[in-house]
């Protein structure tokens, strides 16, 4: 069956994460994407290694799906080849530092005349300003994008998610660039230049945080649950902050894991309340509607509480959605890993890498009836060498040769 990008070429000279999991996706859906790497390869292929002289983990959940070449484009046959790459490819990402590209030689000016058609997209850490020039990481998107800020606990430090939410992140709202670039030039008949911060996916991610910054400046948030408020969006624990109030009450036996988290509908106060041992809170003025409740979320949650610390996860979220409450258990990284029902959807899958044996990946998000994806290793470093610079460029097994030991390739 035909994927949704196929006959789509991508030039991917990403590296690490953001522009890896873009040009991932870009793969997933069908594109050829041909990952252009330094003689010595992706950084991340020798970090966080868990099996010695082999692709780590890092590396090959991040590059499924994509052709390897090596190109040393500081030499004049690099950047002549990486000129004809151009001249074939849809798409063109990059995720260096600022610059970087250009001073290869390749302005988007230059980009521009080598292939009026193609879409290049950059993946920086910041827009224009006074922060351009920062190094960014995951980690640090977070605290300038508005997600360390709010969140964590009120009498506790700013914490980073576990969500990569920086990187990867990013690399979606990438996507979403590319996609409608190509698009448009369905109209136009020339590509464009897309341009994504990661700082700004960061922020966008945290919409919900400056609106509650706006409507602080009339008063407390009553939705969450802190007793006071001074001029800025407070960390507010696992308050959801939205028009449904929910927490993550602990549960029998009591390990790190050992959570649900529960939302309070209106029409659900009644059920719960029973299912607590409290029916006769549905009815207590003092409880029975949301507005009396919200100034007692503590309290609400500690009741809840009481009741779901006698039983394992799994019983409560039995009871629970018995009556269409709400509510979710908190999944560890191993209980992901091991769940049949993510399996039998394809999102935690078994690839065949051929030097490290099988390795567990997480699949592709976007389920498109018409265009079906099939998971595959990532490239070793330049296994695709011979298979573009000859079949496809035209150049001579010799010159190959001559490539190799002049250190072009």
């Amino acid at each position: 069956m035909a994927k949704a990008l196929e006959g789509i070429r991508v030039l991917d000279m990403t590296h690490v994460q953001s522009g890896p999991s873009a040009t991932q996706l870009l793969a997933w859906l069908g594109a050829d994407v041909i990952k252009v790497e330094a003689l010595t390869g992706d950084i991340t292929r020798k970090q966080l290694r868990d099996l010695p002289d082999v692709d780590s983990l890092y590396f090959t959940m991040l590059n499924c799906n994509k052709r390897s070449i090596t190109l040393n484009t500081k030499t004049e046959r690099g950047k002549e080849l990486l000129t004809e790459l151009i001249r074939r490819s849809d798409v063109m990402v990059e995720n260096f530092g600022p610059g970087a590209v250009d001073r290869m030689g390749f302005t988007w000016e230059r980009i521009q005349e080598i292939n009026p058609k193609v879409v290049y997209a950059s993946i920086k850490g910041f827009g224009e300003g006074p922060y351009t020039n920062f190094k960014a990481y995951e980690v640090v998107a977070q605290a300038m994008g508005g997600s360390m800020s709010t969140t964590g606990f009120e009498d506790g430090p700013p914490l980073a998610t576990g969500a990569q939410i920086g990187d990867s992140g990013t690399g979606i709202h990438a996507v979403a660039g590319i996609l409608a670039a190509l698009f448009q030039r369905e109209n136009t008949g020339h590509g464009q230049r897309v341009n994504v911060a990661m700082q700004h996916a960061v922020l966008n991610l945290c919409r919900v945080k400056l609106r509650d910054q706006q409507r602080l400046e009339h008063g407390p948030l009553v939705e969450y649950p802190n007793e006071d408020f001074g001029d800025e969006v407070p960390r507010s624990g696992n308050a959801s902050g939205g028009g449904q109030p929910g927490w993550a009450v602990r549960c029998a036996p009591g390990g790190p894991n050992d959570y649900v988290y529960v939302i309070v509908q209106p029409v659900g106060w009644q059920p719960l309340s029973e299912l607590i041992g409290r029916p006769e809170l549905a009815d207590d003025p003092e409880w029975a509607t949301p507005e009396m409740r919200l100034p007692k979320l503590g309290k609400m949650f500690q009741l809840i509480e009481e009741w779901t610390s006698t039983l394992p996860k799994w019983d409560v979220l039995q009871k629970l959605n018995a009556h269409n409450i709400p509510c979710g258990p908190i999944l560890s990284t191993q209980e992901i890993i091991e769940d049949e029902s993510l399996a039998d959807n394809e999102m935690v899958v078994r690839v065949e890498h051929p030097e490290r044996g099988t390795f567990t990946t997480v699949g592709s998000p976007l389920k498109l009836s018409d265009s079906p994806v099939d998971i595959t290793s990532s490239p070793l470093l330049g296994e695709h060498n011979e298979e573009i610079f000859v079949g496809e460029l035209g150049l001579s097994e010799d010159e190959l040769a001559l490539l190799r030991t002049g250190g072009v390739i």
